[in-house]
């Protein structure tokens, strides 16, 4: 048995004129976008804060209830409204919470356009893909983490929240809402 072993190589080759303007190209705007990326980040407004903090799953559930018991939107009988079986809320401006837990995400949200919440997000089970539709804004409900959005809705609609990241067999039913006025 022999193994082919071929004469020439075309790295022993010189570059050809073609290779060498394109190899300029791409290593010129490789450096161009890595010292953009550290400008664009320091200058641009397209960065969220940076709050987060760390916390036992349990007592962002709990924190979670109770912001549900104090701004649910109430019934004539007195009991908190719900969509989809989701409890629906119309807190002020200011703190908000919103938990992802397998496979759904709670509560559903009545916000005021033009008003300042702090939306606290969290999982309480497993790792969430928390993308608001059809705005494109994607962040990560992480256990253990209770990760603040500073959030002033500028668009009344209908918002849909659905899971990116992969969390288990009913993954393609979690889907929550926000609502804007």
């Amino acid at each position: 048995m022999s193994i082919f072993i071929p004469e020439k190589h075309w790295w022993r080759d010189p570059l050809d004129k073609d290779e060498k303007v394109w190899l300029a190209i791409a290593l010129t705007t490789s450096i161009v976008l890595t010292l953009a990326m550290p400008y664009w980040h320091v200058t641009q407004k397209q960065n969220p804060g940076s709050e987060y903090y760390k916390i036992k799953p349990d007592t962002f559930d709990a924190a979670t209830d109770r912001f549900i018991q104090q701004y649910g939107v109430k019934d004539e009988a007195g009991a908190i409204k719900q969509e989809g079986g989701i409890d629906v809320v119309a807190p002020p401006p200011g703190d908000v919470f919103v938990r992802g837990q397998q496979f759904k995400w709670s509560p559903v949200l009545k916000l005021k356009k033009g008003s300042e919440y702090r939306i606290h997000l969290s999982s309480i089970d497993v790792l969430h893909g928390f993308s608001v539709q059809p705005i494109n804004m994607n962040f990560e409900a992480v256990p253990g983490y209770d990760y603040v959005l500073k959030v002033t809705p500028t668009t009344s609609g209908v918002f849909n929240i659905v899971c990116n990241e992969f969390c288990g067999i009913g993954h393609h039913t979690m889907v929550g809402r926000i609502y804007v006025d």
